[in-house]
C-alpha cells in the first residue's frame, strides 16, 4: 500500500481518536479538531467525518450508561402523556430541559456566524485557559454532598447554560458541565455521570445538525471513510471515558487543568508570536 493510500487511513485514525478520547474528557474535543488542521496543515476532515466521529462517540456513551439509558427511555412515554411520576420519566424531563440552552445557542451561533468567528487560536487558547482555572476552582470548593438522584430542575436549567458556552471551542462540553455540577455540590463521579448523560441529547442534537447540512450538500461520497472513523472513534471513547470514570474514584480533575493550563498557555503563544 503507498503512502498516498496510507494517508487517508492515518488522517482518519487521527481524527477520530482526538474526538473519541477529547469528547468526554474536559478539554475540549472541538478545539483539538479544530487544530489538527491548523497546526498540521492536513485538509478540514468535512462534514460526513464530523458526524461518523459523533455518531461513535454517542455510542460508547449510551453503552457505558446503558442503565441510565434504558431508565430514561422507559420513562420518555408517560413523559409524552405530560406524567413526570417515575424516575425515568424526570431523567428524560431534565435531560430535555438540560439541553434545550445548548441547542437554541447553536442556533443562534450558526444563524449569525459566531460558530466561524470564535474557531481562532487565540480564542481557544484563552478558553482553554481561563475555564480550565475555573474547573480547577469548582473541583476545590465544591462539596460532595449530591448524588445524580438528587439531580433537581434548578441544577437541570444551570447546567444547561453552562453547556451552551461550551460552544465556544477551548471550554469543552463536559468541562463545563463538570464545572457547573461540582459548583453545585455533586462529588466528581456523580458530576462526570450527570455530564456524560446530557452529552447524549446534545450529540443526538449537533449530529442532527450536522447530517442536515451533509445531505444539503450532497457530499455522501466519503461514506466509507465516515464508518471506519465512526468505529475509530466509539473504540477510544468508551476506552477514555472508563478510565476517567474509574480515575475519579481517587483522582481530582486537576490533571485535566494543568494539562488546559499548558496548552492554553502554548497556544496563546503561538496566537500572538
Amino acid at each position: 500500500m503507498t503512502g498516498a493510500e496510507l494517508m487517508p487511513l492515518l488522517h482518519l485514525f487521527l481524527l477520530a481518536v482526538i474526538q473519541g478520547i477529547t469528547e468526554f474528557l474536559p478539554i475540549s474535543s472541538s478545539a483539538h479538531l479544530i487544530l489538527l488542521p491548523k497546526l498540521t496543515g492536513l485538509d478540514d476532515q468535512g462534514l460526513v467525518i464530523d458526524v461518523a466521529v459523533h455518531v461513535g462517540t454517542l455510542f460508547a456513551v449510551v453503552l457505558y450508561f446503558w442503565r441510565d439509558v434504558s431508565l430514561c427511555l422507559s420513562g420518555i412515554p408517560r413523559l409524552l402523556t405530560g406524567r413526570i411520576d417515575t424516575p425515568g420519566s424526570r431523567l428524560a424531563f431534565l435531560l430535555g430541559v438540560a439541553t434545550i440552552p445548548v441547542v437554541l445557542a447553536g442556533l443562534v451561533f450558526s444563524l449569525t456566524g459566531l460558530d466561524d468567528a470564535v474557531r481562532s487560536v487565540a480564542v481557544i487558547g484563552w478558553a482553554m485557559l481561563v475555564f480550565g482555572l475555573v474547573l480547577y476552582w469548582a473541583d476545590r470548593r465544591g462539596a460532595s454532598v449530591k448524588t445524580a438522584s438528587d439531580w433537581t430542575l434548578r441544577d437541570a436549567i444551570i447546567m444547561g447554560l453552562w453547556q451552551a458556552l461550551a460552544l465556544i471551542p477551548g471550554t469543552s462540553r463536559s468541562g463545563m458541565t463538570i464545572t457547573a455540577a461540582r459548583s453545585l455540590g455533586y462529588g466528581r463521579q456523580e458530576a462526570a455521570r450527570i455530564a456524560m448523560l446530557m452529552s447524549i441529547p446534545t450529540i443526538i442534537a449537533s449530529g442532527a445538525l450536522l447530517g442536515a447540512d451533509m445531505s444539503a450538500t450532497g457530499n455522501v461520497g466519503v461514506m466509507r471513510d465516515g464508518a471506519i472513523a465512526a468505529v475509530f472513534a466509539f473504540a477510544a471513547a468508551l476506552l477514555a471515558l472508563s478510565l476517567m470514570m474509574r480515575i475519579l474514584r481517587t483522582v481530582s480533575f486537576t490533571p485535566y487543568v494543568v494539562y488546559r493550563v499548558i496548552f492554553g498557555l502554548v497556544l496563546l503563544a503561538i496566537a500572538y508570536r
